[in-house]
């Protein structure tokens, strides 16, 4: 039996859905920008050599975004989407939906320490999510629930339904 005190509910008021001048295209650039700083660092401290580019950017990118591994699956009414978010709290994570896309993103605050000295090797984590997801089908944006529990964050949504639908036609009797 699960333990109550250990689940929480991400209420749906914080759902928010995709729009071209969303906040959440901002967040995009943020942190594409966020990684390639990062990768140039990474090429001026490896003496500016080139044929380095896609090491230096995977390595930039794995340093700024935390790896969120995701499994969906699909029933004949909905999708299950289960993120592996370990230490993060609700209220660091957001759910974003459009109709076939979910996006997770989340940031916590992590304690700094000022150690004296230059690092010379360091395998922190990374406290930052930006996950888009694709979706197979088209979901309902307004029938979403999303639960975190033990560092598993679970997205239920609903198929939306038909976009077209047969309209069938009538005959009218012909007026005398």
């Amino acid at each position: 039996m699960e333990d109550q005190a250990t689940r929480e509910f991400v209420p749906a008021p914080e759902m928010l859905r995709f729009a071209p001048d969303d906040p959440f295209n901002e967040v995009a650039r943020e942190i594409n920008d966020l990684i390639a700083r990062r990768a140039y660092e990474l090429f001026e401290s490896g003496g500016s050599a080139h044929g380095h580019d896609r090491e230096h950017w995977l390595t930039a990118l794995s340093e700024i975004l935390l790896n969120v591994p995701v499994d969906i699956t699909e029933t004949e009414i909905g999708l299950t989407i289960r993120a592996d978010v370990p230490g993060f709290s609700r209220q660091d994570l957001e759910v974003r939906v459009a109709p076939r896309s979910v996006c997770i993103t989340g940031k916590r605050q992590e304690a700094s320490e000022q150690n004296e000295g230059e690092t010379i090797f360091s395998e922190r984590r990374s406290n930052q999510i930006f996950r888009v997801l694709d979706l197979p089908c088209q979901i309902d944006p307004d029938s979403v629930n999303a639960i975190l529990s033990d560092g598993i964050l679970e997205i239920t949504l609903l198929k939306a339904a038909e976009m077209s639908k047969k309209v069938p036609v009538l005959a009218k009797a012909a007026r005398a």
